[in-house]
């Protein structure tokens, strides 16, 4: 993991899509505990020290991978773009996922996070400029449809309530860090993108977890701790080495489409983990949602 090894991703033979796809899943599996575990986390500890803090730990464990390894700086322009890499998944997601998660089900939250797949394809398309087929939106609308109507029939009433518009504005958040930092990890690496990422954002995510401190000071048990350690150490660093260098391989919209997978780990994490019931809702929403994802994404890679 030298200076040059993979900081452009330059590599003497090319690797095949299937590594891709391998390197997609090892990150899927690291990301699909972030939900459960979240959960677990806002029993004990704000959802501001959660989303912050974990992100202040990971820039530590980032700033000593940079410093170990004498990493080049990004340049005013890359910094441009890790900032929006830093807004969508080191502030936007942790964050928002937090604060809905102190009262939204695992399971719940699990099946609107099953937008992302087709979510982060619809980003890639608009920063790439592709001009997909109509299948292509008719399908990533009816999953968002899908989506809507599953979080708004549920809790006993008709309507969407603001846990559900913070996981919506998370899953379009995560969708354009997956995008930029997929295609940013392609010339300048996969774990370096993600390293300067943290320390971009490190500033604001300080501050916030210091005013989170000051208004609610952290008491946790011992196993709330170690779910918050996951999603610093994992969830907020360790799995975007494997995700961002799986998209950064490719094909991005092949490998993306991996995230499928995220769901249906994630309720499986909530019932054992949480003992959350797996109601036919929950089930019939998810596998909707997971269906027209997956023909958004597919009738992408045909075109």
């Amino acid at each position: 993991m030298s200076q040059h090894s993979s900081a452009t991703l330059t590599f003497a033979k090319p690797l095949s899509t299937r590594s891709g796809l391998a390197w997609g899943l090892v990150g899927i599996v690291a990301f699909s505990f972030t939900v459960p575990l979240t959960r677990i986390a806002v029993e004990g500890l704000s959802p501001l020290f959660i989303g912050a803090g974990r992100a202040v730990v990971a820039a530590a464990l980032a700033a000593i991978a940079l410093i170990a390894t004498r990493q080049r700086r990004p340049t005013r322009r890359q910094v441009g773009r890790l900032a929006v890499v830093a807004a969508g998944v080191v502030a936007g997601f942790p964050l928002l996922t937090s604060f809905a998660l102190t009262t939204a089900p695992a399971g719940h939250s699990a099946v609107v996070i099953g937008l992302l797949p087709a979510t982060t394809a619809v980003v890639v398309v608009l920063r790439t400029g592709e001009r997909p087929s109509r299948a292509f939106w008719i399908f990533a609308v009816l999953g968002a449809a899908a989506a809507v109507a599953f979080a708004a029939m549920q809790g006993g009433s008709i309507g969407l309530h603001w846990t559900d518009l913070m996981l919506f504005g998370a899953v379009i958040a995560a969708a354009v860090g997956y995008a930029e930092g997929g295609m940013l990890a392609r010339e300048f690496g996969a774990w370096q993108t993600i390293s300067w990422a943290l320390i971009v954002a490190f500033p604001v995510m300080l501050v916030l977890t210091a005013a989170s401190v000051v208004v609610e000071p952290p008491s946790a048990t011992a196993g709330q701790w170690l779910a918050f350690a996951y999603l610093a150490a994992v969830s907020m660093f360790l799995g975007f080495f494997a995700w961002y260098r799986g998209l950064a391989i490719g094909p991005m919209a092949q490998v993306s489409q991996i995230q499928l997978v995220q769901p249906v780990l994630t309720i499986a994490w909530a019932a054992l983990l949480l003992h959350e019931p797996i109601s036919w809702t929950t089930a019939a929403g998810g596998l909707a949602v997971i269906v027209f994802a997956g023909l958004a994404v597919r009738s992408r890679l045909r075109r």
